[in-house]
């Protein structure tokens, strides 16, 4: 299926190009991103490893003035009795704390809402990372519940995980 591109406010949201790989892993390698996506790995496997997709799961680059600035993820559940979608995402450090966050959020929920028809969106950031958490409630993600052990962190041990979900409705 074709990813279509998704104009916000303060970005746009777009397919993935293979032009992007080595941007989104510059990214990925910055101290205060790496902190929440495990153990550094050789090469580019952390970036590959995020833009494997199929059809149920892909990738978006955001951008902001024209730069790439990060990516949000994007992955389907389509059986009718669980419909639902999860999102995930990161920001370069330089442009965290700014709103392009909360923007690239309401930009993929308005399009997944309105033009994919699912109800209910989620998302599971480390119970630990207040900042992303503080984005999602701004946005109206609303806590369900912590998920305990739930990943591996980079000292090795396993760390809680936050459940948090939007649904179609719910104010944002």
């Amino acid at each position: 299926m074709a990813r279509p591109e998704m104009p916000g406010e303060r970005v746009r949201l777009r397919p993935v190009r293979p032009s992007d790989r080595e941007r989104l892993a510059t990214i990925l390698a910055e101290p205060s991103v790496a902190r929440w996506w495990g153990p550094p790995r050789a090469g580019h496997e952390a970036v590959d490893d995020w833009l494997a997709g199929d059809d149920d799961t892909y990738a978006l680059t955001i951008e902001a003035d024209g730069e790439v600035v990060g990516s949000i993820q994007v992955s389907e559940e389509t059986d009718p009795d669980y419909r639902h979608a999860g999102i995930d995402l990161f920001l370069a450090t330089g442009h965290q704390g700014r709103g392009l966050g909360p923007d690239a959020i309401r930009t993929v929920a308005r399009y997944l809402f309105e033009d994919r028809g699912h109800h209910r969106l989620t998302i599971d950031p480390s119970a630990a990372n207040e900042r992303a958490i503080r984005a999602y409630e701004r946005v109206g993600f609303r806590r369900v519940g912590v998920m305990r052990a739930y990943e591996r962190g980079l000292d090795g041990t396993f760390h809680d995980g936050l459940l948090m979900e939007l649904l179609r409705g719910d104010p944002t």
